[in-house]
């Protein structure tokens, strides 16, 4: 009886020192992939934040040379060449253009091309009109008051967005006063009828 708690004791053992072996070895494996050099990684989190789908970031993340990730960068671009095959893409000067434009003018608490602004206007460029109000600082406003009235605001209509609709309002609104101005209802998330959930 003695030699089979031993026994049982010393296999239970081995079983969690093969699990914890495993355990360690996937994590390594898995950190190995994550680490990339600082300018693919810049590539993926601001370059292409807005335009990379997550099939392709998945892809990106699985290549293991610097000249497989120089291919598919490469590729990438040229996918979305609008003149495919020639060395100029409009597409590529034209998505560099605004980023530059975001990080120039939205920035606040946080790079440009990180806030509400600059996502939008990465995605679909300058808007057909815009409405800028500062935002009424008097004691008597009601809080029953639009808050594109009480706060800052900056109001854009798209005539069209393909994929999106005609008309397209997106207001975004500075509750802080400190520049941070936030993107109230995205119109570019459309209800579920199924669970009201946005897609």
């Amino acid at each position: 009886m003695h030699q089979f708690r031993l026994s049982h004791i010393l296999l239970c053992g081995l079983i969690a020192s093969l699990f914890i072996t495993s355990l360690t070895a996937a994590q390594d494996r898995s950190a190995g992939t994550q680490a990339l050099p600082v300018h693919y990684q810049k590539w993926l989190d601001e370059d292409v934040r807005y335009l990379i789908t997550d099939e392709e970031r998945s892809d990106f993340g699985k290549l293991t040379s610097d000249q497989q990730r120089d291919k598919f960068i490469a590729e990438f671009w040229e996918h979305r060449n609008p003149n495919a095959g020639s060395a100029e893409n409009k597409f590529k000067e034209e998505h560099y253009r605004r980023l530059a434009y975001v990080n120039q003018h939205f920035a606040a608490v946080v790079p440009g091309f990180k806030t509400d602004r600059g996502r939008i206007y990465i995605l679909y460029g300058p808007p057909d009109e815009r409405e800028q109000h500062p935002g009424r600082t008097d004691i008597g406003i009601p809080a029953s008051a639009p808050l594109t009235v009480r706060y800052p605001s900056d109001v854009w209509r798209y005539h069209f967005i393909p994929g999106v609709g005609k008309d397209v309002v997106f207001e975004f609104i500075d509750t802080c006063r400190c520049g941070e101005y936030l993107l109230g209802e995205d119109p570019t998330k459309k209800p579920s009828t199924k669970t009201g959930a946005y897609l």
